[in-house]
């Protein structure tokens, strides 16, 4: 494939899924997008997530709806909640689309979360969000 066909590689910008406490004082789950560059803006920023996968049950093909945000800017070292993600889709492969840009240069990446890879062994502290959480960068 052509270099030019590529675009720019994205670097510190990162999807999370982050456990939380609703008002009722039970456990949830936020998508948050983080922008972790030092001095760049992030503007004009699109996100999709679906997830799809197989229900282990019957072996039958699931696919959630395709949702769309969007976030006008982030600033650097600024997390913006994406939205909530409920805990039976961590069996599913969960996918997020970022496009956004920055100083005119367009960039884009897809950040995957593995069916089963949001479990609460496997959450660490998030030190921009100062939260659980799994991250992908």
């Amino acid at each position: 494939m052509r270099q030019e066909l590529l675009g720019p590689k994205v670097e510190d910008v990162a999807v999370a899924i982050v456990q939380e406490m609703n008002e009722f004082n039970e456990k949830m789950y936020n998508v948050y997008l983080l922008n972790l560059k030092k001095e760049e803006i992030m503007e004009g920023i699109i996100i999709t997530s679906v997830g799809y996968g197989e229900n282990v049950n019957t072996g039958e093909k699931v696919k959630t709806s395709t949702l769309r945000h969007t976030l006008e800017v982030l600033l650097p070292n600024e997390a913006a909640k994406i939205e909530p993600i409920m805990e039976e889709v961590f069996g599913l492969t969960n996918e997020y689309w970022v496009s956004f840009w920055i100083d005119n240069q367009m960039f884009d990446k897809k950040y995957i979360f593995l069916p089963e890879t949001i479990q609460d062994n496997k959450m660490k502290e998030l030190p921009l969000l100062r939260k659980k959480g799994v991250i992908i960068n």
